[in-house]
Parts: structure tokens; sequence; C-alpha cells
């Protein structure tokens, strides 16, 4: 699994996702999208599955991160 720093608008959309090295770190306003952790589609952009995109809704919604998404802190 890769991580991709969330460098867009649309959290669901893979076109809004940099592929990173490492695990990024997240300042900025806290609770919004910071990055994610998924499968790479071969084009540097991640896989989001509907598994993924339910666990981004969650993540979002109750302001937590979890295994796969992370929030800015």
């Amino acid at each position: 699994m890769n991580w991709f720093s969330f460098t867009g608008t649309n959290p669901l959309s893979p076109a809004h996702y940099t592929l990173v090295a490492t695990q990024p770190t997240c300042p900025g306003l806290p609770q919004r999208m910071c990055a994610l952790q998924a499968q790479n589609d071969g084009s540097n952009n991640p896989q989001i599955t509907d598994e993924l995109k339910e666990e981004i809704a969650n993540c979002l919604e109750n302001k937590v991160n979890s295994t796969h998404v992370k929030l800015k802190t």
C-alpha cells in the first residue's frame, strides 16, 4: 500500500491525490482531508474502492483518523 497526499478539493477523486514516499505530516486546518493509504492504480493515483470511500466519509463526518485515512491536525 502507498500513501497519497490530498492535493485537490474532492477527497473521493483519485486525481486529487499525489503519491508520496512516506506517510505525510498533516499541518493545516484541523479535521480536513490530509492523506490516504491505498493501492497504486498504475498511474500513481490511489485506487479508491467503495470500502475506502465509506472510510473517508466516516473519518470526515466523525473527525477521526483511521487505518487508511489521515486528517489534518
